[in-house]
């Protein structure tokens, strides 16, 4: 199968490009370090030719819900309608557990980015997945406020960029369901982000005191109620937070 991922370079496109070569697949990167633009448009129609299904996992590193909603909308709008004009019978997204609760900030695009392929006339899955327990090493740069690492307080159910990448895959390969849903996905554990951060520090030999803080805001009260975790009815992916620690350091 000839399989388009959009934002390959990413924390988990670089996964889906590697999985999905390994199980044979014709695989085709997309992203503006391979010559195309998801914004613009530049290179998506030449780059879709002879594709049968588009992953999608682009994102954009924005707290401000109107830019996340402009990127979404220009993002997926682009590679939709480039789907009709082409080949494509199959638009996998990846988005978040949790934002039908909690649709602010960053959320907000993908609220918007659900609703495009929801209602476009491409057969679509969408795969929602909790935070990636690559967001730990995310959290331990973003935070750095001269000689403190402040990291936010929050209740979690990560899971590895691998298993999503896995599950996305498997998702392409098989035709889209009449509702485009599939069970959420989420971590085989509950984590606590500042314990999580804390670890990768250490793995990292970064010797900066690490304190948390409880944010003021809907979106961080949100993270602390455990509202993003995902409840029973998910599945589960297999590497824990440990054994991601300890083959990704």
């Amino acid at each position: 199968m000839r399989i388009a991922i959009a934002g390959a370079t990413g924390t988990v496109g670089r996964h889906v490009v590697t999985v999905a070569a390994r199980r044979g697949h014709d695989v085709v990167p997309l992203s503006r370090s391979t010559g195309q633009n998801v914004i613009t448009g530049r290179g998506i129609d030449e780059a879709l030719t002879g594709v049968t299904a588009v992953i999608d996992v682009t994102s954009i590193q924005s707290t401000s819900a109107d830019r996340s909603r402009e990127f979404f909308r220009a993002a997926t709008s682009t590679l939709l309608d480039a789907a009709r004009r082409g080949t494509v019978t199959h638009h996998v997204a990846l988005s978040i557990v949790g934002i039908d609760e909690l649709p602010l900030g960053y959320y907000a695009g993908k609220v918007e980015q659900e609703r495009l392929v929801s209602d476009a006339t491409v057969p679509h899955s969408i795969l929602r997945a909790t935070q990636f327990h690559e967001f730990a090493d995310q959290i331990l740069v973003r935070g750095a406020v001269g000689p403190l690492t402040l990291v936010p307080t929050g209740l979690l159910r990560p899971v590895a960029a691998l298993d999503v990448a896995e599950a996305l895959v498997a998702i392409a390969e098989a035709p889209a369901p009449a509702d485009g849903r599939h069970p959420d996905l989420r971590g085989p554990r509950d984590e606590i982000l500042l314990d999580m951060v804390r670890r990768v520090a250490r793995k990292r030999n970064s010797r900066k005191p690490i304190v948390g803080v409880s944010l003021p805001g809907a979106y961080w009260r949100g993270m602390r109620s455990g509202v993003l975790r995902g409840d029973a009815s998910a599945t589960e992916g297999s590497a824990t937070f440990a054994e991601w620690l300890a083959r990704e350091a």
